[in-house]
C-alpha cells in the first residue's frame, strides 16, 4: 500500500454540491469534482485492510454488503493515490462494464461496508470511481476496442437497461454478434427514462452506447418485441435470445376514487415525460409536452429513491408544495445494535430531493406511516385533494407477516392536484412472457433453475429485474454479466468470460 497511514492523516472530503436553491433552476448534475491532488489524498485513505468487505458483495440478513460486481476497490484506490489512472482504469474495467453509471446512481454499497467507516468515515470510493472513468474517457483509454475475431454466433438482447447492456457488452467482447432491441425511442431503459438527468445526464449514456456501436453491437429502437415484432422471429433468426425487459409493471394504489380522478400518474411516467421533453427541447421544459407539477400541490406515494427523484423533479417544475408519503416508520439516524457493520445500514438518509424541499419549503417533505385512503375530484373530474390516513404495524394471524394497516379516525384531507405513485414494480410484463412462452415464478419474474438464467423455452434466457425482481442498477449489471457467461457456454460449449 502506497500510503499505509493515509486513513489516519486525511479526513474524508466529499465533492462539494451546488447549493439546493441554485441547482433546482436546472436539470444538470450538481457535484463539483475535486482536484487531482485532493483526489489522491482520498485514495490514500483506503486502508488495504486484510478482509476488504467493500468488494465482497456478500448477502447478510437478506441485504447486500459490499460491491455486487466484486470491484477490485483497494487496488484502484491505491492507484488513484499514486495518480496512475491508466492502470486504475484497467483494474476497474476488469470487473465493471459501466462505471460511468454506477459512480453516479449506485447507493454505494461499497462505502457502507468500508472498514474505515467502522470507526470513522468511509473512503470516497464512488467519487474515486468517477475520477477514474472520466480520466479514461478524456485520455482515450475508454475508446472502442472491437473484438479481433468473431465466433459466427448471433444473439438478440431484448431490452437496453443495465442488464441488457451488460449482456450485450460481454457477449460482444467474446466475439458474438449482438443485436439489442429497445421498445423506446432511445437506448438505456430506466437508466434513461427512470433516473432524472440531475443524477445521470443522458449524454453519459450516449457516450457509452457510441463506444459499444463502434465495437460492433447493433441497436434497434422503437422495436417492441412481443407486440410489433413476434418472438418467433427472434428465436428463428438468432442462436440465442436474452430477455432483459425489466420489472416494468408498477404497483398501484387501491384507494377510493383512484380510477376516476384525473391527475394521478405512476412515477416512471412522470419522470419519463420530463426527460423526453428536456431531451427534445435542448434541456428546456415546454408546456404541454410533459406531466407538469408547476403551481400544483404534489403528493408522492413512496418513500424510496424513485419517490425522492419525483420530489426533486417536481421542485424543478415549480410545484406549489410537495409531500412524500412513506408507509413504514422513520428509520433511526444511527445504526441499531441489531444492525452492525458491515451490514447495510438501516438508517434514515436525507437525499438530494429532500434537501431541496427543505431549502425551498422549510421542512422535510416526508410523512411516515401514512398513505392515501381516498382521492377527491372537482366537478370536471380533476384531482383536488386526497384523504391521508395513518398506518400502524400489525401481525397477520394467519401468515405471521407484519402488515401496515390504517388507523381509523386519523383521516386528514389535504390539497393535491397531482399525485405520483412511486410504490415500486411487480415483475415481468405479461405480453412479453406470453410471447416467448416462458414460465414465471410466484412473483411474476421469469423462472429459471436456481443460480441459472435459461428459461423454460429453448435458447431463451433472462436477466436483470425481469429475472430477479426490482433491484439496483449495479445488481442488474452483475446479473447481466453472469447471464452472458451462461449464454456463452451454451453457444460455444465452454466460456472464458
Amino acid at each position: 500500500m502506497g500510503k499505509s497511514t493515509g486513513f489516519l492523516e486525511y479526513e474524508r472530503v466529499e465533492e462539494p454540491a451546488i447549493s439546493p436553491l441554485k441547482r433546482i433552476n436546472n436539470f444538470n448534475e450538481f457535484h463539483i469534482h475535486l482536484s487531482k491532488e485532493e483526489r489522491a489524498k482520498q485514495g490514500a485513505r483506503c486502508m488495504d485492510c486484510g478482509v476488504p468487505f467493500c468488494q465482497s458483495g456478500m448477502t447478510i440478513k437478506g441485504m447486500t454488503s459490499g460491491c455486487p460486481l466484486n470491484n477490485l476497490i483497494p487496488e484502484w484506490n491505491d492507484l488513484v493515490y499514486q495518480e496512475n489512472y491508466e492502470m486504475a482504469y484497467k483494474r476497474l474495467h476488469k470487473t465493471s462494464n459501466f462505471p460511468e453509471f454506477t459512480c453516479r446512481v449506485c447507493p454505494g454499497l461499497c462505502e457502507k461496508a468500508c472498514t474505515c467507516s467502522l470507526n470513522g468515515d468511509a473512503v470516497t470510493t464512488k467519487a474515486n470511481e468517477m475520477a477514474i472513468i472520466e480520466y479514461a474517457y478524456e485520455h482515450g483509454l475508454a475508446d472502442a476496442k472491437p473484438p479481433k475475431q468473431r465466433t459466427g454466433k448471433t444473439v438478440a438482447v431484448v431490452g437496453s437497461g443495465p442488464a441488457g447492456l451488460a449482456v450485450a457488452d460481454q457477449l460482444n467482447r467474446r466475439g458474438h454478434s449482438v443485436t439489442v432491441y429497445e421498445r423506446n425511442d432511445n437506448v438505456g431503459g430506466l437508466l434513461r427514462y427512470g433516473i432524472p438527468n440531475m443524477k445521470l445526464e443522458k449524454q453519459i449514456i450516449d457516450r457509452k452506447i457510441h463506444v459499444m456501436e463502434q465495437e460492433g453491437v447493433s441497436f434497434i429502437v422503437n422495436a417492441n418485441v412481443g407486440a410489433d415484432i413476434k418472438a418467433s422471429e427472434l428465436t428463428a433468426k438468432y442462436d440465442a435470445v436474452v430477455l432483459c425487459c425489466g420489472a416494468s409493471e408498477p404497483r398501484d394504489i387501491d384507494g377510493a376514487g383512484r380510477k376516476d380522478a384525473k391527475g394521478i400518474y405512476f412515477a416512471v411516467d412522470f419522470l419519463t415525460s420530463t426527460t423526453k421533453c428536456l431531451w427534445n427541447n435542448n434541456m428546456t421544459l415546454v408546456d404541454g409536452q410533459y406531466i407538469s407539477a408547476k403551481d400544483k400541490d404534489v403528493i408522492i406515494i413512496g418513500g424510496g429513491d424513485t419517490g425522492n427523484d419525483c420530489v426533486g423533479t417536481a421542485i424543478r417544475h415549480g410545484c406549489k408544495s410537495v409531500t412524500q408519503l412513506e408507509m413504514m416508520p422513520k428509520a433511526p439516524d444511527e445504526r441499531a445494535e441489531s444492525n452492525p457493520w458491515p451490514q447495510w445500514p438501516l438508517v434514515c438518509k436525507t437525499d438530494y430531493g429532500q434537501e431541496e424541499a427543505i431549502a425551498k419549503f422549510g421542512h422535510d417533505p416526508r410523512l411516515y406511516t401514512t398513505t392515501v385512503k381516498e382521492f377527491k375530484t372537482d366537478k370536471s373530474g380533476n384531482l383536488k385533494s386526497v384523504v391521508l390516513v395513518a398506518l400502524q404495524s400489525q401481525v397477520d394471524k394467519k401468515t405471521g407477516r407484519k402488515l401496515m394497516v390504517p388507523v381509523e379516525g386519523t383521516e386528514k384531507e389535504v390539497k393535491c392536484q397531482l399525485c405520483l405513485i412511486a410504490a415500486g414494480f411487480l415483475g415481468a410484463e405479461k405480453y412479453v412472457v406470453d410471447a416467448f412462452k416462458v414460465k414465471v415464478d410466484g412473483r411474476t419474474n421469469v423462472a429459471s433453475k436456481e443460480g441459472g438464467f435459461a428459461t423454460s423455452t429453448a435458447k431463451v434466457f433472462a436477466a436483470g429485474d425481469m429475472h430477479t425482481g426490482q433491484s439496483l442498477v449495479v445488481k442488474a449489471i452483475r446479473n447481466g454479466r453472469d447471464c452472458a457467461k451462461e449464454v456463452d457456454e451454451y453457444l460455444m460449449g465452454y466460456t472464458n468470460l
